[in-house]
């Protein structure tokens, strides 16, 4: 950008008469999103548990993003609305982690996704998941509230860590089977923050079994000599005022 036919600072401020070049912009072309593959459409339509005129509950497999974006050109709800492309309104109602399976809602009307998010953001809610930790859980119920803070690396990837000045945060484990080196345990969280379950199981110690970003690589190791080779976390239930 030129003014008066010279470069200057960016603390100038323009003044009336100011002579003011901006040079062409060159647009690419944008480029066409490709369609989700058949595969994956099939994958996602035996994946309906439920449906309805107002919402669709999804049982989501692991390793599938929840929508397109950073790298992904589609995710579950491109699939849903390929799939019913008759549909005016298809709109995720809340999120999961692209690697943690089980219960997503999809709203199919305005009303059902205003409702049904103003719920879960008044903690009007019952989510409860499953997974599989890392160790040996010592007691059968367990309060966690450990405030959250969520930070940007470089790579603009999100990282989750224990912090004071993080936003509170409460998840309730309940020892469900131990095993020889891992425990098998229900996660309720009353609240929703990003990587909660994760950075709350390895803040106590028994990091989520599969997970490479918060979790522990000598049991992550371990588990997948024996041929598990997935993040263990599970939305197993989600109940909601329909």
């Amino acid at each position: 950008v030129r003014v008066n036919k010279g470069r200057i600072k960016q603390t100038y401020k323009l003044r009336f008469g100011d002579t003011v070049r901006i040079p062409p912009i060159r647009l690419t072309e944008k480029k066409t999103t490709p369609a989700p593959g058949r595969s994956l459409l099939n994958l996602i339509e035996n994946s309906i548990i439920y449906e309805d005129d107002q919402l669709i509950a999804i049982n989501k497999p692991s390793g599938v993003a929840v929508h397109g974006g950073s790298g992904v050109s589609y995710g579950i709800i491109e699939a849903i609305r390929t799939l019913k492309p008759d549909e005016k309104f298809l709109e995720l109602i809340h999120r999961l982690d692209r690697d943690t399976s089980g219960c997503l809602l999809i709203a199919r009307k305005r009303k059902a996704l205003i409702s049904v998010q103003d719920q879960l953001r008044h903690r009007k809610t019952d989510k409860r998941y499953i997974a599989l930790l890392c160790g040996k859980l010592a007691v059968k119920n367990q309060k966690v509230t450990a405030p959250l803070l969520r930070e940007a690396l470089k790579s603009g990837e999100r990282f989750v860590k224990v912090d004071k000045n993080g936003k509170e945060s409460t998840s309730y484990f309940t020892r469900l089977k131990v095993f020889k080196d891992v425990t098998l345990a229900e996660v309720k969280i009353v609240t929703g923050r990003t990587h909660q379950i994760r950075v709350h199981s390895q803040y106590i110690g028994h990091s989520v079994a599969g997970d490479s970003k918060y979790g522990n690589y000598a049991c992550n190791q371990r588990l997948k000599l024996r041929g598990l080779k997935r993040l263990f976390l599970h939305s197993a239930q989600i109940t909601i005022t329909h």
